[in-house]
């Protein structure tokens, strides 16, 4: 099942009431047109009764989760000691040094535990993480570090002009959001680097495709032509673009083929970085090349993962691996493991495997399964503890003394001496971005985590359509009726209402419930920008063919799809301070045919989902 905010699975859990008409009987009546409310997803029967199911479960656990994080809070202590000097360790969750003088900067973390790690010895460091990552990774709560933007660019900036190791400058991996194009930050690449960045090359990675339906066969080769076209506005293009590839970090659709590219072309001849933009996925895949074939076989076991989380800027600094030295026999051990992979049917895999690929397959629409040839993975078992015991060890169990903590794996020297590394680097922050704008319940909000269901609604001239209270698109002229196709995160509300109670109905319901983000009322709204807009004319190219995506900041973006040659008059609103980009073309163009029967009486279409594909199995059919 689809996952579903809260207030959805309320609505699902309950009997259906009829529908309420749209039309001319509503439309004067601006408090019964202000209660129209669409579904995010439409369920079937089964899916209704685990919603209930889910809604029960909620509203038990939320006082004892409330409790829970009440507890951390309070558990989280600040106090700072100036007169200790840094570490020289970095965090081993986000890459920043180690420190207990400033609980503002990067890499702190409390006098006294800080003290108490130093006690254990050189290794008491090693291994441990920062306040900040701890309560990312346990608690999903964001501490926010005062790091100016421009400090993320430096540190790239300056591991990118270091000088070259083993006479060869580094192989750049940029990774891009492919529902973010066009990439705001990779036409800053060529200044980010310079010309004294002796760099080997980009390789770029598109990344989240795993969240976007399919709407047509060979959608992905058309979303490789978008990425391939973004490259080459931005100036990479020739022997500086060496390849173009999609994968999803998350689900690990497409890496095993990343991995076979990395080790056929650029083998171990230098350094690798992953650069990007803020929550493009770049420490989400850093962590599945750490647990694939990509790096040494003993640094699962030495090298903790990067925290990931949706917040932007996570990474503060550099974090590494050990790339593995892909020899002719390494190469064909790993390929005869893919090929008798390959002959693999979902029903020949183990219980666990299924349980875990039915997993990824509820989160994206694509998933892959990244193995290892050389070191079969090991299962972590699951630690459970008191959240008010604070420890800051990803690995260690805070009801144990620091003393009883196991003696942390090492490479030796000459494991490393010669050592090829892959780096993840901190997210380049995105200007006139909306994510910037929001709280941390927003973002979780905002920022899709499971796979998209396209929403398509029928308007006619003098009709609106909202996205959450982040975007706002009129329908101002025009013919005849268009169609609009939402993509964005499952659980932001689409309303659509009238031109005449549109200001009403965003006066009224902004930072509420209704419209959901931003939230928080009127002292919310105090401080957030007002929507601003932005006219569009558009012609159209056919009613099965979107003509252009109206792109909202990051919120998502509305696929407008009109009959052939009509033009059409629309006016689009953003906050004030973020982009909002006409895209032409569209980057899925046939996505208003992913749609269900009308509802009677609305504008509005049953969703549909469409199914999942899992890479490298026999009998999945092919993309």
């Amino acid at each position: 099942m689809l996952r579903l905010g809260a207030a959805l699975l309320t609505r699902l859990a309950r009997p259906r009431a009829p529908l309420r008409r749209y039309g001319a009987a509503a439309a004067g009546d601006g408090e019964e047109q202000e209660r129209f409310v669409f579904l995010e997803y439409e369920p079937d029967p089964a899916e209704r009764a685990a919603a209930a199911a889910a809604l029960r479960r909620e509203r038990e656990l939320k006082p004892r989760r409330e409790r829970r994080a009440r507890g951390a809070a309070a558990a989280l202590p600040s106090l700072s000691d100036p007169s200790v000097p840094p570490s020289g360790v970095s965090c081993s969750g986000c890459g920043a040094e180690m420190q207990c003088g400033d609980s503002g900067a990067p890499g702190f973390v409390p006098a006294d535990k800080y003290r108490g790690l130093l006690s254990e010895g050189p290794a008491g460091l090693r291994g441990a993480v920062c306040q900040r990552c701890w309560a990312l990774a346990h608690h999903g709560t964001a501490l926010r570090p005062r790091l100016p933007p421009d400090e993320h660019r430096r540190v790239v900036s300056a591991a990118l002009r270091s000088p070259p190791r083993h006479g060869r400058g580094p192989l750049l991996l940029y990774v891009l959001d492919v529902m973010e194009l066009p990439d705001p930050v990779l036409p800053q690449l060529p200044a980010l680097l310079g010309p004294d960045v002796p760099a080997a090359g980009v390789l770029v990675v598109g990344n989240k495709v795993d969240l976007l339906p399919a709407d047509r066969r060979g959608h992905l080769g058309r979303l490789r032509e978008r990425v391939a076209e973004a490259c080459a506005r931005a100036g990479l293009r020739g022997g500086a673009l060496v390849d173009v590839r999609l994968v999803s970090a998350k689900t690990g659709y497409g890496v095993e083929g990343l991995v076979s590219r990395l080790q056929r072309s650029w083998k171990c001849a230098g350094d690798v970085y992953l650069l990007g933009a803020t929550n493009s996925g770049k420490s989400t895949l850093f962590n599945t090349l750490l647990r694939s074939d990509y790096c040494k076989s003993r640094a699962p076991d030495i090298i903790d993962r990067a925290t990931v989380s949706p917040w932007p800027g996570t990474t503060l600094n550099l974090l590494k691996f050990p790339i593995i030295n892909p020899t002719c026999d390494r190469i064909f051990r790993r390929e005869e493991r893919l090929k008798e992979e390959a002959t693999k049917t979902e029903d020949q895999l183990s219980s666990e495997e299924k349980k875990y690929l039915n997993q990824l397959k509820k989160q994206g629409y694509l998933v892959g399964r990244v193995g290892r040839t050389f070191q079969q993975q090991k299962s972590s078992a699951e630690i459970d503890f008191d959240p008010d015991m604070l420890s800051y060890s990803m690995d260690e169990d805070p009801r144990d003394s620091p003393k009883k903590h196991e003696e942390r794996e090492e490479f030796t020297h000459n494991e490393v001496k010669d050592a090829r590394w892959c780096f993840d680097t901190p997210g380049i922050v995105k200007e006139d971005c909306v994510l910037n704008l929001l709280t941390e319940k927003e973002v979780k909000l905002v920022l899709p985590s499971h796979a998209i269901v396209p929403r398509t609604f029928i308007l006619k001239p003098g009709m609106v359509l909202f996205l959450a209270a982040l975007g706002r698109i009129d329908y101002l002229e025009g013919e005849n009726p268009a169609w609009f196709s939402v993509l964005a995160s499952n659980l932001l509300p689409v309303h659509v209402t009238t031109l005449s109670n549109a200001d009403t109905v965003y006066e009224k319901h902004t930072a509420q419930e209704f419209l959901k983000v931003p939230m928080g009322g009127e002292e919310r709204m105090k401080e957030f920008p007002p929507l601003v807009p932005q006219d569009i004319t558009l012609k159209g190219v056919g009613t099965t063919e979107a003509v252009a995506d109206i792109k909202l900041s990051s919120a998502g973006w509305v696929a407008v799809t009109a009959h052939a040659e009509e033009e059409l008059l629309l006016r689009a609103y953003t906050p004030k301070g973020t982009a909002l980009v006409v895209r032409e073309p569209p980057l899925l163009p046939y996505i208003s045919s992913i749609r269900g029967a009308r509802i009677p009486g609305t504008p509005a279409y049953r969703t549909k989902k469409p199914p999942s594909f899992v890479e490298n199995l026999r009998g999945t059919g092919s993309r």
